[in-house]
């Protein structure tokens, strides 16, 4: 069974340094995963800090970075949330990274891999 997944991200996290990190892996959450941030006070006062916590906890690396915590999470840029949060709902509701999609144009069903490259990226 599958429990790591890798990724990446579209833009990147920056260190204090300046490097860019984009690899990753996140791995399954489990039921504690989800339990343990509804007792964090940061998300008891702003639910919406709750996926923060949660990333922080299954996103176990970043590029170099083997330490990540919502700290990490909070100075990402709203597009590499968004997509941590969309891979999260993924990898644990359907237990894949690929997702069925249509062409808007010509109507052709393939299927996408969302843990690898974007079209259009070197």
């Amino acid at each position: 069974m599958q429990t790591e997944f890798a990724f990446r991200l579209p833009r990147g996290y920056v260190d204090g340094s300046g490097q860019v990190h984009r690899e990753g892996v996140m791995r399954l959450s489990t039921a504690r995963d989800e339990l343990v941030p509804l007792r964090d006070d940061r998300v008891r006062e702003n639910p919406a800090y709750l996926s923060v916590v949660l990333l922080g906890r299954v996103v176990v690396r970043l590029g170099t970075l083997t330490d990540i915590h919502a700290g990490v999470i909070e100075d990402m840029f709203a597009s590499d949330l968004a997509f941590l949060q969309d891979f999260y709902r993924r990898i644990n509701a359907e237990g894949h990274t690929r997702a069925q999609v249509t062409c808007p144009s010509c109507a052709t069903a393939f299927a996408v891999d969302l843990a690898g490259e974007r079209l259009g990226e070197s």
